[in-house]
């Protein structure tokens, strides 16, 4: 279970109680996490989710409370931080930064279809949107910067195709750093997959974890979301589902030309920085009992990305 740092029953009440939200009903820890440690809380007054924060710096966090507010404000649905009766939102439990927010409603589409990806669409462009106008700065700590640094050192773990594959893509990020970093920005959700977004049938109900967010170029955002939704088993895109999300998001702004000629380039980035950080957990935590997602799946989606034949809508 993805749960660092485990709490007990009293360490709970005497946290939860400034909320005035009635008694502690029950909790459980989220198994589902790799960086912070999740809980369900069931108070009298309502079902929450509780984050210790584990990784980043402590800095940031009113970052991500502002942001958080700035979504809630524009009517997505975003798991914004409660505050107490004093008016807190960030606190800390357990000597880590720690935020109550509501759960939301619905599940995880591990299957999805065009519907669910055009839905996924519509939230990134209603999200970029939201921002676009008065961007929250915040520098990913896991940019083009933190790829060619820890590139370099992983590549000497790989052998064969897999070291020639990340070694390609790594001329092309230096080659292309200043391009990407031009492009049109916002903020970014950083890590919307499939299991940070959830649905009741095909209706789109919350999207949740935040902690990657940042300020960057919105053609990275859509690039990482494309790269799981719409990804097949062997690691190819699905046309049909591809188009579906890209036409939705498509309707909240114009896609640039230098966009779409750098398009199936960002794709390929995208895959780069789960390659790398997944390599890098899989290394860290081996043989404790911590999720870790396959690294191979992003080097399988890389391999695959050499072609794109999925471009942007320039015009609908």
């Amino acid at each position: 279970m993805s749960v660092f740092t485990p709490l007990t029953r009293s360490q709970l009440e005497i946290f939860l109680a400034p909320y005035g939200l009635g008694a502690l009903r029950d909790f459980q820890g989220i198994a589902a996490g790799t960086e912070n440690s999740n809980f369900f809380i069931s108070l009298e007054q309502g079902e929450f989710v509780l984050t210790l924060v584990e990784r980043g710096p402590v800095q940031d966090l009113p970052f991500f409370v502002e942001l958080l507010d700035t979504l809630h404000d524009a009517n997505l649905p975003v798991p914004y931080a409660l505050q107490t009766t004093d008016g807190l939102a960030l606190r800390e439990l357990a000597g880590k930064p720690a935020l109550l927010q509501p759960r939301l409603s619905g599940k995880h589409i591990q299957t999805p279809n065009s519907q669910h990806c055009a839905q996924v669409g519509d939230l990134l462009g209603h999200l970029h949107t939201a921002t676009r106008q008065r961007i929250l700065e915040r520098k990913t700590d896991r940019g083009l910067d933190w790829m060619l640094e820890e590139g370099a050192k992983l590549i000497s773990h790989l052998t064969g195709e897999a070291a020639a594959l990340l070694g390609a893509a790594l001329t092309e990020i230096g080659q292309q750093k200043a391009r990407i970093l031009a492009l049109p920005r916002a903020n970014l959700h950083g890590d919307l997959f499939r299991d940070n977004v959830l649905f009741e049938g095909t209706h789109l109900t919350g999207v949740i974890d935040f902690y990657n967010a940042c300020a960057g170029p919105m053609l990275y955002d859509l690039a990482i979301t494309l790269n799981d939704w719409c990804s097949e088993e062997d690691g190819s895109l699905d046309a049909p589902r591809a188009r579906a999300l890209l036409a939705a998001y498509a309707t909240f702004r114009p896609f640039t030309p230098v966009e779409a000629e750098l398009w199936p380039v960002m794709l390929r980035v995208a895959c780069v920085r789960f390659w790398l950080s997944r390599l890098i957990a899989a290394e860290a935590f081996a043989g404790l009992d911590v999720l870790i997602h396959d690294p191979a799946v992003f080097q399988h989606r890389l391999a695959m990305r050499q072609t794109v034949r999925v471009g942007l809508p320039l015009s609908l």
